[in-house]
């Protein structure tokens, strides 16, 4: 792996991560979105360096985490993480195909089931020569229904799977999650400021949940009037915020 070096995410806590595995403002945002409190046990599909289950992690201590991740080399840049900040009690590494977790995991335990899907759809768009990098942007290893029913299988009933994805995949979203029985009920949209479209939303559902009343939130600004961030932005990134605004 190239150019592997050690960032500060605030709070003492560290990542390892590389020229293929890292992380952007919509995995910060997703982890923000989705964030457990209390006694939970949680999972993150496709992990990648593994920051959602980090900043969890750095959040409340009380919760325990499994990531899940097809990629060996990213599973073992993740584990140093792991061992870096002494997290080998609460943190599980989980080199699997999320397609696959029958016999890995317990079905129907999970209280929180997160992911940052590739945003786009197999077959479409210009692809990356980087196999690395091809399996985190497009659908080549799994679909938005892989996804779906990999959360909804892990999740009790009850449970809340999160996810991120741009807003032209928003139907597609949402249809899949209803496909796997799980209800979407909270969404938000992200907009980088209020002359440009929406670029990102985030959905929360429910396994089981009863069918309609969606609460959509206020659009999230990443960036004020002045062209800064916004107030809202600083306090997602709380003292990470330091190291990287």
């Amino acid at each position: 792996m190239k150019n592997i070096h050690r960032e500060p995410l605030g709070g003492g806590m560290e990542i390892f991560v590389s020229e293929s595995y890292h992380f952007s403002t919509d995995t910060i945002l997703l982890a923000d979105f989705s964030k457990p409190a209390g006694k939970k046990l949680c999972a993150d599909l496709g992990s990648g360096c593994g920051t959602i289950p980090l900043l969890w992690l750095k959040g409340d201590s009380r919760i325990s985490v499994t990531a899940v991740e097809i990629q060996e080399d990213a599973c073992r840049l993740l584990r140093d993480s792991v061992a870096l900040n002494g997290l080998e009690d609460r943190l599980r590494v989980l080199n699997v195909d999320l397609k696959n977790l029958k016999g890995s995991l317990p079905f129907g335990a999970f209280d929180l089931v997160a992911c940052n899907p590739p945003y786009k759809q197999g077959g479409t768009g210009i692809t990356n020569p980087e196999e690395k990098k091809l399996i985190a942007r497009h659908e080549s290893e799994c679909t938005l229904d892989d996804v779906c029913e990999a959360a909804s299988n892990l999740l009790q009933f009850g449970g809340r799977f999160c996810i991120c994805q741009r807003p032209e995949r928003l139907a597609d979203v949402m249809e899949s999650m209803r496909k796997f029985s799980i209800e979407p009920k909270r969404l938000r949209l992200v907009q980088q400021r209020k002359s440009k479209a929406p670029k990102l939303f985030l959905l929360e559902g429910r396994r089981g949940g009863k069918r309609g009343f969606l609460d959509v939130l206020p659009t999230l600004f990443i960036e004020d009037e002045s062209g800064g961030f916004s107030k809202e932005m600083f306090e997602i990134y709380d003292d990470y915020k330091e190291n990287y605004l």
